[in-house]
């Protein structure tokens, strides 16, 4: 089938199951140099709306009917009908998903599993979405279109049950080609184009995902390409990257991890309202600022800590500066309707990495360590107490027979709690009072 659609892999490696961290792999068969090109896909071979045998209907017809949140609908409608369509030109390619049934996104387990084995994570809450935007889009859109035309789609055959599984593949297997910036659009900047639909990469999606990776796609105007960005040795295995994802987010949308500590995408949330929560300071006042704040910045839901200190500094910087004003400079902060910033973004990157954060004011330092130590208490499963949180993961993490012992999906759990609650407890120890 590769030969056919034209799509040509180098012979210095080839497609395991053997070998590979996970199910099929790439491994090599001979050592490479950085930028040669491991295999070229035309883009006649890549699967979408525009090259499915429906694609008239999905991007003429009724396409604003297929309009949605999610912009995935049209594919979801493409491979629903290829995937059960005996004579689909895609069939060799889609049949190594036989089922779907390997997939193990979090979506699929159940609702008791994700609350025990994620609580404080940030997964169950971002399932619960999923799966209720799945269920809108599969009734409200594509229920409706499939009723429209019962020759190409049958609800019988394409149920919620398999959209959801699609949903899943296209969550783990699909690419994004990015958005090329035109010069000729500077005076759009402020307005972000949407991203591009995913689509379906063959022999792309074969390869498992490093953060530290040593391969990297690239996108040309007829075909995409699988390049060596540094020098892979005989044997080992060729890894992509999805992107700078934390463990959370490799499992909520890929369904794996990587293990601790190789992720050095890791990251924690700290909710923005236990901002509010652990503030002691006048109930009324802590009220009044915390509505300028709702005004003065976009509402993002938490501060994201990384492994080397804040990725949201801006933001952070803004919530402790008016949280910890007394109260004559928060009525001088009201009369003048905000205030002219003076703070350079270098340097407030800066004041919140791991090594400024010791030297904070003694006020927001005491307010960053309580939001830490109450996140932390989050992730308690039924009598734990706070050490017994940290001690418990941190053990099983250590000891290498119980490790072994896991299955998959408490394994994958451990890995995102344990690799959160270390950036937490750094946190806190940065944060402490001196």
């Amino acid at each position: 089938w590769c030969n056919q659609v034209g799509l040509a892999l180098s012979n210095k490696v080839y497609v395991s199951k053997e070998g590979t961290v996970a199910e099929y792999g790439m491994l090599a068969k001979d050592n490479i140099e950085e930028g040669e090109v491991l295999f070229t896909i035309p883009r006649s071979a890549l699967l979408h709306q525009g090259t499915t045998k429906v694609s008239t209907l999905l991007e003429k017809g009724d396409k604003s009917s297929l309009e949605s949140s999610s912009g995935w609908v049209p594919l979801l409608l493409a491979l629903l009908y290829e995937h059960t369509s005996s004579q689909s030109y895609w069939k060799p390619y889609l049949s190594l998903w036989t089922d779907f049934k390997k997939l193990d996104h979090p979506m699929f387990w159940s609702k008791e599993e994700r609350d025990r084995l994620l609580r404080g994570t940030g997964i169950p809450e971002a399932v619960d979405t999923d799966l209720a935007n799945i269920y809108r889009e599969y009734t409200d859109v594509v229920l409706p279109f499939m009723t429209r035309h019962p020759d190409l789609w049958n609800p019988d055959t394409h149920t919620l049950e398999l959209y959801t599984q699609l949903v899943a593949f296209v969550m783990a297997y699909s690419f994004q080609e990015p958005q090329v910036e035109d010069v000729d659009d500077e005076e759009d900047e402020e307005e972000e184009k949407p991203p591009n639909p995913p689509m379906m990469v063959p022999m792309a999606d074969m390869l498992n995902h490093e953060s530290n990776h040593n391969a990297n796609l690239e996108f040309t105007p007829d075909s995409l390409k699988m390049v060596c960005i540094r020098p892979i040795r005989k044997g080992e295995e060729v890894f992509n990257t999805y992107g700078q994802m934390a463990n959370w987010q490799l499992l909520h949308m890929y369904g794996f991890t990587e293990p601790h500590p190789q992720n050095i995408n890791e990251t924690a949330d700290i909710p923005i309202a236990t901002l509010y929560e652990v503030s002691d300071l006048d109930q009324q006042l802590v009220e009044e600022k915390w509505e300028m704040l709702s005004q003065m910045t976009q509402e993002k839901g938490a501060f994201v800590f990384g492994k080397q200190g804040c990725l949201t500094d801006t933001e952070l910087h803004t919530f402790l500066k008016v949280l910890c004003m007394s109260e004559d400079e928060f009525s001088e902060l009201k009369e003048n309707e905000g205030w002219e910033e003076d703070d350079e973004e270098e340097e407030i990157s800066q004041t919140f990495s791991n090594e400024g954060l010791p030297g904070l004011k003694a006020s927001w330092k005491r307010l960053i360590h309580e939001a830490a130590r109450h996140t932390v208490r989050s992730y308690r499963v039924g009598g734990e107490g706070e050490g017994e949180c940290a001690d418990s993961d941190r053990a099983l993490i250590e000891d290498k027979a119980a490790l072994a012992g896991l299955s998959s999906r408490q394994h994958n759990a451990l890995q995102v709690r344990h690799g959160q609650k270390n950036i937490l407890y750094r946190l806190m120890e940065l944060t402490k009072a001196s």
